[in-house]
């Protein structure tokens, strides 16, 4: 657990307050991820410094995956029972045999947790080096542009709005507010295990990055509100091919014909991701677009997702959900 130094204030609560005015009704159930990591803590802090205690609530993943997870719930209850937060604390069981990974089943966990106990809005601590390392992350891996944008500073979620008021704030700001106010914090030791990508890019590429551009996770985080314009844009494109080419929620094959090959594909992407079902990597969305667009009529070319699958009859081109 992490101790504390008296430094210099921030003007964070203020930033958060600027954040939310734009965005928050002015009633409403806010929830906040508390996991006892100093983000998640300083959030906590900020938005009860700013009078929003009674509309607030806590909720406390307990993955079960370290030894100190106890521990962790331990502290966040005490926690907000000092700053008189009500605390929902909710243990999940983490699938490791979907083949996801560790880390992307946690998180599909603790989303999934979110979603069923979150009020009318969901607030985040994820902050400016996370998305950085977010964006970085992608690149690596050929995400599009909407990989490129990272995470977004909001969206919707279910039946909620997820927030993350601490998205342009740096690491260093939230923990010099920690300290400068006296809080505590746990350390996650999984946090240092390098053999984590995530972890890698943290505390080593990004480390080496910064040496030599030392503006580089600000940098990081501009490109992202770059490409997330970017992909503002190709939404609003994919929604106007879609008049053109619907017929009900199925696709008139001869006017798809009529885009061009990298509007197919940005419209594909738009109604998968508009269906919540998962985007198929490039290989192979390409390979299904070159057979949409060619296939003679007697051809009824499919892709098969693990949502449902993407197929074409009647000159149609239909999504067929497996739910």
């Amino acid at each position: 657990m992490a101790a504390s130094r008296n430094k210099p204030s921030t003007d964070l609560p203020k930033r958060v307050g600027a954040f939310l005015a734009a965005r928050l009704a002015p009633d409403g159930l806010l929830s906040v991820g508390l996991s006892g990591g100093c983000d998640s803590v300083v959030l906590l802090h900020a938005l009860v410094a700013l009078g929003l205690g009674k509309r607030l609530q806590a909720i406390h993943i307990h993955h079960g995956l370290s030894p100190n997870a106890d521990v962790w719930a331990e502290f966040c209850a005490d926690y907000c029972r000092r700053l008189g937060v009500p605390l929902v604390t909710r243990r999940v069981a983490v699938d490791t045999t979907a083949g996801l990974g560790l880390e992307a089943a946690a998180r599909n966990a603790r989303y999934a947790a979110f979603g069923e106990l979150a009020g009318d809005t969901l607030l985040l601590a994820h902050h400016r080096g996370d998305q950085a390392e977010t964006v970085l992350f992608n690149l690596l891996r050929g995400a599009g542009v909407t990989g490129a944008a990272g995470i977004p500073a909001e969206r919707r979620f279910g039946q909620h709005r997820l927030l993350r008021p601490l998205l342009d704030v740096s690491r260093g700001e939230i923990e010099a507010y920690a300290r400068h106010v006296g809080l505590a914090w746990i350390d996650d030791e999984s946090n240092g295990d390098t053999a984590i990508t995530r972890n890698f890019l943290r505390h080593q590429t990004l480390v080496a990055l910064g040496q030599r551009f030392p503006a580089a996770e600000s940098a990081l985080a501009l490109a992202a509100s770059h490409f997330a314009e970017a992909g503002g844009l190709l939404d609003e494109l994919a929604e106007l091919d879609w008049q053109r080419v619907a017929e009900g929620s199925t696709a008139r094959l001869g006017d798809l014909r009529q885009l061009s090959v990298p509007r197919v594909k940005n419209l594909l992407r738009h109604r998968l991701r508009l269906l919540g079902w998962q985007v198929p990597v490039a290989s192979r969305l390409d390979e299904f677009v070159r057979q949409v667009l060619t296939a003679g009529p007697d051809r009824h070319p499919e892709l098969v997702l693990p949502d449902g699958k993407m197929r074409v009859a009647q000159r149609r081109l239909h999504w067929l959900s497996v739910k």
